[in-house]
């Protein structure tokens, strides 16, 4: 895609410009409306535009109240949240807990496959006690997560004038009509290309008021002009994804900024568990146990990402609280052909195992094309596998990969709160996000023990249960690499390194020039 016009070195800078302060990425929106949305590219904007009944300041990991005045359990399945008094959207419409309700009831409701529907698994029904007051009732008493699922994207509180309690609204609709409570409005939305936003004055949360009124973020097709732009100066700030090369070369530019912040994304491969290689559930399950034997993740570390992603060994990255590592146990830290070949062998597979393997570039970096390309020559340097490798661009990738269109796929995850949980119930629960037909009772059953158990260090052993189980017996997905928060800004910003932190939403009203 091109360049958006607009937003080139003649602008003038500052909270008093009229550009204001001008954000790139290369991700991509995929919706506005928050059933629809379960991506990075959504929640940039989102972070930005909406109001949760909780939220996370920048700088910490704990939520705390932001459209409510409190939350907590009034018994052990029900959750209550006071709203704060005389709430509105930016188009006039009141925010009561009417909106609260009709938002969760929403969510429910549509249940689209790219939503985020799934993190509310555990959500029974939601009742209006009054016009500020609002109870969930949970299916499962002292669920650990439930304040923390608030904050994230099945949390945005939407407008019930606007939004249709039974489908999707489209892009243009929802942004002109204005249904926003969060720091920001958007001013002008052309997709992918150019957002404008201004701070909103009404908003009244956590976040506080934006230290810069005027923000854009300018779209790029691929990382190499949104580094180009940002060493130019051309923009202020590039916030996902830059390459490892571009990230390597800034870090020697004394124009700009490198700012780091806490890991957590994980980049990993889904097995579609109908349509992958394998006639019947034994064999499919003997070909992932032979490609998790087969991968040398520290090679793709090194080699491909230059050290700013590291070796990811379970579904849960190192550095969250309970993860663990099944994966270096079971299947080792370096590729095992013998290992390999004997659970293609058991299995009764004739080798090569021809594998279609879809991966994407546009929303998981352009490096994508160098990470397959070097896991494509470690699988078939084993003589077990012979490999097949298309890309698609994300639009189009988030709705095939729901239509089975797929077989093996990449994919990545970004947190929605600092919890293990996060990287095992959306993945591996029922009605889960992956969309890949894996579900199973004992996973169900190891999930509800570690959300529901409150004593910390049992919490902590079943989390390492539920992991192990799923590397040695099941595989739904091959973890690969998780990586760092990075951004590079100008010399003449301030605010970066506040909002890279364990929540991993990136916040545009920390910034300011």
């Amino acid at each position: 895609m091109l360049a958006a016009a607009g937003c080139g070195s003649g602008r003038t800078g500052g909270d008093s410009g009229d550009a204001g302060l001008v954000v790139g990425t290369t991700d991509k929106i995929f919706s506005l409306d928050p059933a629809a949305a379960y991506d990075n590219g959504s929640l940039l904007v989102e972070t930005q535009v909406y109001q949760f009944l909780l939220n996370t300041p920048p700088g910490e990991a704990v939520p705390k109240p932001d459209a409510a005045e409190k939350c907590g359990f009034s018994t052990p399945t029900v959750f209550t949240c006071t709203l704060k008094k005389d709430l509105k959207f930016a188009n006039g419409n009141p925010l009561t807990a009417n909106s609260v309700k009709f938002s969760f009831d929403r969510m429910l409701k549509i249940n689209d496959p790219n939503g985020p529907a799934s993190l509310l698994g555990n959500l029974d029904h939601t009742d209006v006690v009054d016009a500020t007051t609002v109870n969930f009732t949970l299916k499962v008493a002292n669920d650990q997560t439930f304040a923390a699922i608030l904050p994230t994207q099945a949390g945005p509180i939407v407008d019930e004038k606007v939004f249709p309690a039974d489908k999707l609204l489209d892009d243009d609709a929802v942004w002109k009509a204005k249904p926003f409570s969060g720091p920001y409005t958007i001013t002008s939305y052309d997709k992918n290309k150019l957002v404008s936003y201004q701070a909103n004055s009404d908003y009244n949360g956590v976040l506080g008021k934006p230290k810069t009124d005027r923000v854009s973020t300018k779209y790029f097709a691929g990382s190499e002009n949104m580094r180009l732009d940002v060493q130019n100066g051309d923009i202020d700030v590039a916030w996902r994804s830059l390459a490892p090369t571009d990230i390597e070369s800034l870090r020697k530019n004394d124009k700009v900024t490198v700012k780091e912040g806490p890991g957590g994304e994980l980049r990993y491969i889904i097995f579609n568990m109908n349509t992958m290689p394998g006639a019947n559930p034994a064999a499919k399950l003997a070909v992932r146990k032979a490609l998790a034997s087969s991968i040398d993740r520290e090679a793709l570390s090194t080699g491909v990402y230059k050290g700013t992603y590291a070796p990811a060994y379970s579904s849960v990255p190192q550095g969250v609280p309970g993860a663990t590592e099944p994966f270096k146990e079971i299947y080792g830290e370096k590729p095992n052909k013998t290992a390999a070949a004997k659970f293609l062998a058991d299995a009764g597979l004739p080798t090569p195992v021809d594998l279609n393997i879809q991966y994407n570039t546009d929303h998981y970096g352009s490096t994508s094309s160098e990470e397959y390309a070097a896991l494509k020559s470690q699988l078939e340097a084993t003589g077990l596998f012979k490999v097949n490798l298309q890309s698609t661009e994300w639009v189009s990738y988030q709705k095939e990969r729901v239509k089975d269109t797929y077989a093996i796929f990449q994919f990545g995850w970004f947190p929605d709160y600092p919890d293990a949980d996060d990287y095992l119930t959306p993945f591996f629960g029922t009605n889960n996000f992956l969309q890949s037909h894996f579900e199973d009772p004992r996973i169900n059953a190891e999930l509800l023990a570690e959300v529901t158990e409150p004593d910390n260090a049992k919490r902590m052993a079943a989390l390492a249960t539920v992991q192990r189980s799923l590397a040695a017996d099941f595989i739904p997905i091959l973890p690969l690499l998780s990586g760092k928060q990075i951004a590079v800004s100008g010399k003449n910003v301030s605010g970066v390194e506040n909002t890279l932190d364990p929540s991993f939403k990136f916040r545009f009203g920390v910034l300011s020039k």
